[in-house]
């Protein structure tokens, strides 16, 4: 059964993983694939909390849209 958005990320038997590049204070984004391919994405500073659930496809997206600059106004 696939994982649905807002379960809590510790019910989810996967390996968590973040960037190199990723704030000492535990405040990072992380992810982790997911046995039917989805992603799974949670908050490091909360474990526990809700994960987002997102396909290969919106994963890809977000990324190439980051990489063409389109999130450069938030940073």
């Amino acid at each position: 059964m696939p994982a649905e958005n807002g379960v809590p990320a510790d019910r989810l038997e996967v390996t968590w993983r973040k960037s190199e590049h990723s704030n000492p204070s535990g405040s990072c984004v992380e992810v982790a694939s997911l046995p039917d391919g989805a992603v799974a994405v949670r908050n490091s500073r909360y474990p526990s909390g809700p994960a987002l659930i997102y396909t290969r496809a919106e994963i890809a997206a977000f990324l190439a849209g980051a990489k063409a600059g389109e999130f450069d106004d938030l940073a």
